[in-house]
């Protein structure tokens, strides 16, 4: 009887020892999991090329940040990149990892640096989110061809804070004339509460909408909205108006 004991706890003990170097890999492996999805999905998102340099996630405490994200910007425009988001900061409800919904309780954005570029037919970051509403749109279409364990997890966003940014202004025709303001805070809340969660193109649409709007209004602001007035005969008024919601598509608020 010990002898089968023996070889019973030896057995389980084997599966532990599996199970234990299994979830080692995962865990080792996923902060390269993150950053390969961060780059493939935000760049059919908005049609852009999307870099992230560095990605640490905790999951024993939940903390995590990723480092160097940059979207680069849409055919047409001619500035180096849309944002530069810096570091991002994140606090994790462990807890909710392995469901559906995973909850965040706080995404905070320090010093990101955005590209306002202004062209005959709206801003770079109104074409950056159009973009991502027309992917989230194609998304929603065919449901009947989604299969429910292709879905992927929804997600729940408590608080995003976007802290101590800079806008950088610039427009196409007035050969590479630039002037800078600084970005408001944005606090966004329970992103994706009322629906019960939110997939990442319904995330990244509210928060570029929020950018982008606040990025508008510094614009107005500027220098450069004197010299398009003169270069264009009034083309700062778009800016100006942008300022306003729902002008200029800059209605609402930032993968699958």
């Amino acid at each position: 009887m010990k002898r089968w004991l023996y070889i019973g706890g030896g057995a389980v003990l084997g599966i532990l020892i599996l199970v234990a170097i299994g979830l080692y890999f995962l865990l080792s492996s996923l902060d390269s999991i993150v950053k390969s999805a961060v780059e493939k999905y935000g760049s059919e998102m908005t049609q852009a090329t999307v870099r992230l340099n560095d990605v640490e996630i905790e999951l024993t405490s939940g903390k995590g940040a990723l480092q160097g994200l940059t979207v680069g910007n849409p055919p047409g425009f001619k500035s180096e990149r849309a944002l530069s988001l810096g570091e991002i900061g994140l606090q994790l409800d462990v807890g909710s990892v392995t469901k559906d919904t995973v909850v965040i309780k706080e995404i905070s954005i320090a010093a990101p640096e955005v590209t306002y570029e202004f062209g005959l037919k709206g801003s770079n970051l109104d074409a950056l989110k159009q973009n991502v509403d027309a992917y989230g749109a194609k998304d929603k279409s065919k449901p009947a061809e989604k299969k429910p364990d292709e879905e992927g997890k929804k997600m729940v966003i408590e608080h995003l804070y976007i802290r101590n940014g800079k806008v950088i202004v610039s427009a196409t025709e007035l050969q590479g004339k630039t002037a800078s303001a600084s970005l408001p805070e944005i606090h966004l809340t329970d992103i994706g509460k009322k629906t019960g969660g939110a997939t990442a193109a319904e995330v990244a649409e509210q928060v570029l909408a929020a950018i982008s709007r606040e990025a508008a209004r510094a614009a107005a602001k500027t220098e450069i909205g004197g010299l398009i007035d003169k270069a264009k005969g009034g083309a700062a008024g778009a800016i100006g108006g942008a300022t306003k919601e729902g002008a200029s598509g800059l209605k609402g608020l930032f993968g699958k």
